[in-house]
């Protein structure tokens, strides 16, 4: 079945091109609809994968099915875009469930470099967060699809229907569940950005220094620190648990003495994080959770190939 006729759309004919106005005019017009609503579309595809580069994929094939549908037929061209890249997204989303599978080591969702504005949109800000994108990696796809679209983007249920391919009925049994089962395991205890911004600086020092002392201050007791190599560069297997153990593990282990290590301030995701820099090259980024002021989660992405959002700011958004 063409895809295009699966949304509700219908293939457009070179005829039927010819007869509004020649094929060009009919692209220049789906490429300005499509770029009105692409930081959107990215947005909806990268919480739905935690991969940008999967993201850019998807948005791809959004863009390909959509110069493909007669636009006249077409009500409500967002709520049409947004379907097209969650079903591609899904589509995606479950080969790369089990790509992951042979991952090699612990797998963290690709950081983005992102703009101002998104750390101050709270909602949005908590939404492509570290701490629960992988929350959501522990959810079934269409579970994910559903809860990313109705919690964070509001989605209404008849719509999320439509683009998972399930009754009304059973979108809202699945958004129950799903955030049943988000809400047992997401961060509870909120902090201003002033605290974030306040324990991520005294985490910085610390590492510049190489002091034990300054970072057993700064971490929670259940501190849990996660490094994601690819298989490409040395990571840990599984995550470190315990104030005692991260911070010998980052003086033993991040903090070498026989490189110069510099530790960069960024903005990753829409919350303060860390860069680093080995001998001048950029080793890996560092999102980090704060609750209570002191640092509960510590996501240390080193796989380069991770890394290719963050010389750049992304623009993201929920509308």
């Amino acid at each position: 079945m063409d895809t295009t006729a699966e949304l509700g759309g219908q293939p457009r004919s070179d005829s039927a091109a010819v007869g509004r106005g020649g094929g060009d005019h009919i692209i220049v017009a789906a490429t300005e609809t499509f770029l009105a609503h692409r930081n959107l579309l990215f947005t909806v595809a990268y919480e739905l994968l935690g991969s940008a580069a999967d993201a850019d994929d998807v948005l791809q094939e959004t863009w390909l099915r959509w110069v493909g549908v007669d636009a006249v037929q077409v009500d409500e061209p967002r709520a049409y875009l947004v379907r097209i890249t969650t079903r591609q997204a899904l589509n995606r989303l479950r080969a790369m469930k089990r790509r992951r599978e042979a991952y090699v080591g612990s797998w963290l969702p690709e950081p983005l470099l992102t703009t101002p504005d998104v750390a101050c949109d709270v909602e949005l800000a908590e939404s492509v967060s570290m701490a629960l994108m992988l929350v959501l990696e522990t959810l079934t796809p269409t579970e994910r699809a559903v809860f990313v679209l109705r919690e964070a983007f509001g989605i209404g249920y008849d719509e999320i229907a439509a683009a998972v391919d399930k009754t009304p009925a059973a979108v809202h049994q699945i958004a129950h569940r799903a955030r049943r089962h988000v809400e047992a395991r997401r961060p509870r205890r909120s902090v201003t950005a002033g605290q974030a911004e306040a324990a991520v600086e005294a985490f910085r020092r610390a590492l510049e220094t190489r002091d034990l002392r300054s970072l057993l201050d700064v971490l929670a007791p259940d501190v849990v620190a996660i490094s994601d190599g690819g298989g490409i560069k040395q990571a840990t297997p599984r995550p470190i648990i315990g104030a005692d153990k991260v911070a010998r593990f980052i003086v033993g282990g991040l903090t070498k003495k026989d490189v110069a290590l510099t530790v960069a301030a960024t903005m990753v995701n829409g919350s303060p994080a860390l860069a680093l820099y080995v001998d001048g090259e950029l080793d890996g980024v560092i999102a980090i959770r704060v609750e209570d002021t002191h640092v509960t989660g510590i996501y240390y992405v080193r796989n380069p190939q991770k890394l290719t959002h963050i010389e750049s700011e992304t623009p993201l958004t929920l509308r």
